[in-house]
């Protein structure tokens, strides 16, 4: 045993970080309404705590490998784990909205950094030979998140103070921070790439434009000029980009892959699968601590069975693949999920909790099969010399369809407020909105799944090839806070 902790001492050293910023992010969605509460705040608003950290690491993400290449990934890595530390400490000292939301941004940013640049810092580090064992490491803390994020954001909000969230993430970076510094080498390429900066500088501004005006919406926050001048500028500037790439020798996120039809269909349905199953962690505990009256802790033991059945369909993924192909399973289960996606529109507060949890357990189920799926599929047709960029493009669009998700949730909930004519979140305004979710994950498969070839993907299923598992691997750490 000590044998295999030695040899995996990078791994563990990083999944430590990566642990941290997939637990963040499922603790927070289970104390918004405690935080709401506490800071005199409709509930609503605080989506913007969720989707400004998701904005920022879509933005950011893409300028991580160049960063690590740049200074080396050992200082980055260290220096993102500071940053996020340092918006941990912003976020629990926070007595606004505004505050909240500037130190979520902070937390991105190093959230940004810290997780791609933690995974190259073991793709460098151990030999080729055990680089698949090396990915397992750094999976499992990752779907551990979902399991304990509930249960630990609703036990602290509920017994202690939801500040607390926040401030446990500066012992584990300074933990982190120290063995970094003592036991991961300092690996540094010889061969520097040129950074896009013009691409960067139009991608980068144009989402976080765009994107913070759509979830301003309806929130009567800001003066709807600047909203409606967020949204057009934004707009300008993803068009501009668009144009840009798709004649730019190596843009920052490259458009032409979507030419690929395997990674098509997986990047753009699972951005539709997505934006639904993103939206659930932010609308389940609003329905349970708003709607029914539970506790932040009650709410987090009903949801937290999700990240069990996620964890185990992870090793039953590859045998359901195999026997019936990525064309069957992704249409079929696109419409299982959707189908206990909505199924919280029929929860009521005499619901046993039993049978609350079970729906969630199988929910997590099917989840965790389609976006096995869908990760898998998206690299499936990519050349060696382009999976970089691949999965740079892939964590891109996975980061936003959160942010879409939880935007589409919030403007669903104050959409049903005033129809309703109620300031109030009473159960009667939820079934509409899990309903609308569930439909947008459905139409994943409709319009994307539906289209693939019967025999799409079939070569992953013979002999899976290594740097694709690894890249697969990349994309569980952004799927495993929406489960």
């Amino acid at each position: 045993m000590l044998e295999v902790l030695r040899r995996n001492t990078v791994p563990l050293i990083v999944a430590t970080a990566l642990f941290m910023a997939n637990l963040d992010a499922t603790v927070l969605s289970t104390s918004l309404p405690a935080i709401a509460r506490d800071l005199g705040l409709n509930p609503i608003h605080l989506k913007l705590a969720l989707t400004t950290y998701l904005l920022a690491l879509a933005v950011f993400i893409p300028a991580s490998g160049w960063a690590a290449d740049r200074f080396g990934p050992k200082n980055v890595f260290r220096a993102a784990m500071a940053v996020f530390a340092l918006g941990s400490i912003f976020c629990g000292l926070s007595s606004s909205l505004g505050a909240l939301v500037a130190s979520r941004v902070v937390q991105g940013i190093g959230g940004a950094m810290m997780m791609p640049v933690g995974r190259l810092i073991v793709w460098r580090s151990v030999p080729k030979s055990e680089i698949i064992a090396a990915a397992a490491w750094l999976t499992i803390p990752a779907l551990m998140g979902p399991v304990l994020g509930p249960l630990l954001g609703g036990f602290i909000s509920t017994y202690f103070n939801w500040r607390w969230i926040f401030w446990i993430n500066v012992p584990v970076a300074a933990a982190g921070i120290f063995l970094v510094t003592r036991f991961i080498p300092d690996i540094r390429v010889a061969n520097k790439e040129d950074f896009d900066f013009k691409g960067f500088l139009l991608i980068g501004p144009g989402l976080s434009m765009f994107l913070t005006g759509a979830t301003l919406l309806g929130l009567d926050l800001v003066p709807h000029d600047v909203v409606a001048a967020l949204l057009l500028a934004g707009a300008g500037l993803i068009g501009a980009y668009v144009w840009y790439a798709l004649y730019a020798k190596r843009p920052i996120i490259d458009l032409r892959l979507l030419g690929v039809p395997t990674f098509f269909a997986g990047v753009m349905g699972g951005f539709l699968f997505r934006t639904g199953i993103g939206a659930a962690p932010f609308l389940l505990p609003l329905l349970f601590q708003e709607g029914f009256g539970l506790t932040p802790f009650q709410s987090g033991l009903l949801i937290f069975a999700t990240g069990f059945g996620a964890m185990f369909m992870k090793t039953q993924a590859a045998r359901i693949l195999r026997r019936w192909g990525y064309r069957n399973v992704l249409i079929a289960n696109a419409l299982i999920a959707a189908i206990f996606s909505a199924l919280p529109a029929v929860f009521t507060s005499a619901t046993p909790a039993l049978l609350m949890s079970g729906i969630f357990l199988a929910g997590g189920l099917s989840r965790s099969l389609q976006f096995t799926g869908l990760n898998t599929l998206s690299f499936a047709d990519i050349p060696e010399k382009r999976l970089s960029q691949a999965t740079s493009f892939a964590s891109v669009v996975q980061e936003l369809s959160g942010a879409v998700g939880v935007s589409v949730a919030a403007l669903g909930l104050e959409i049903m407020m005033r129809i309703d004519g109620t300031s109030a979140m009473t159960p009667a305004i939820f079934p509409p909105v899990f309903l609308s979710i569930a439909l947008i994950s459905g139409l994943s498969a409709a319009l994307f799944a539906w289209k693939l070839d019967p025999d799409a993907g079939a070569a992953l299923l013979v002999r899976p090839a290594s740097k694709r598992e690894v890249a697969v691997e990349e994309s569980a750490d952004a799927d495993a806070g929406r489960l």
